[in-house]
């Protein structure tokens, strides 16, 4: 069913935009029956999960990191994670930063928003992006780009708060792009919508959907992570 389930949702996303099938929580033969359906985009939370997983399989896979960033977890993903959706604050940036320096790379991030009504989710304000750009100390950063925003909507069967909700995020992307990326064809990433939500957020404009349990069934919180 993972391989039915993944064709019929990436038939949905139309290009550009991409699907990130998030493999969280799932065991290494749900993420190969994904692959040889074709996925080559997988996204964790998890730093050690996600170390562990990509031992195990293909090199050609692209890793999206998409859950809360703990500063000491970044050396297990720095060698080879392709996109850190999770970026809320300088401080976790220049970490990331000092990381890849370490291994000669420069690793693709996101700004994260706080975009819902619940204040339990990450994230940052426009205020504070706006500090965070314009800093010399982000200014001062080599081994890290920016190329786009990530939010979360509020978790509701009120979709027209969520379409709301992900038209902000789009809006946000947009005024960055304009104030600090303007000649920066790269910054035009918006990580937005998940099983539940993702097609209004295609529908506002997202270019990168997570989605999990629609593909690989509910979330198995029973298996032992390290992290």
């Amino acid at each position: 069913m993972i391989k039915e389930n993944y064709n019929k949702i990436l038939a949905t996303v139309p290009a550009p935009a991409r699907l990130i099938a998030v493999s969280k929580t799932k065991p290494i033969e749900d993420l190969q029956e994904a692959y040889e359906a074709g996925a080559r985009l997988f996204g964790e939370n998890k730093a050690l999960e996600m170390r562990d997983k990509h031992q195990s399989l293909p090199e050609d896979i692209e890793w999206h990191f998409i859950g809360h960033l703990q500063t000491n977890k970044i050396k297990y993903i720095a060698s080879y994670v392709s996109l850190i959706h999770s970026i809320d604050s300088l401080n976790l940036l220049q970490a990331v930063d000092k990381e890849a320096a370490k291994h000669g790379r420069v690793i693709d991030c996101l700004l994260q928003f706080h975009i819902a009504s619940e204040e339990t989710k990450f994230g940052l304000d426009m205020d504070e992006a706006r500090a965070l750009l314009g800093s010399e100390d982000y200014k001062a950063l080599q081994h890290v780009r920016i190329v786009g925003v990530m939010g979360m909507a509020t978790n509701t069967d009120d979709m027209e708060l969520v379409r709301r909700e992900f038209r902000t995020l789009r809006q946000y992307r947009d005024e960055l792009k304009e104030q600090f990326f303007a000649q920066n064809a790269d910054f035009k990433e918006i990580s937005m919508g998940m099983s539940g939500d993702y097609q209004i957020a295609l529908e506002e404009g997202s270019t990168l959907v997570r989605v999990g349990s629609s593909i690989f069934g509910a979330r198995n919180y029973n298996i032992p992570v390290n992290d």
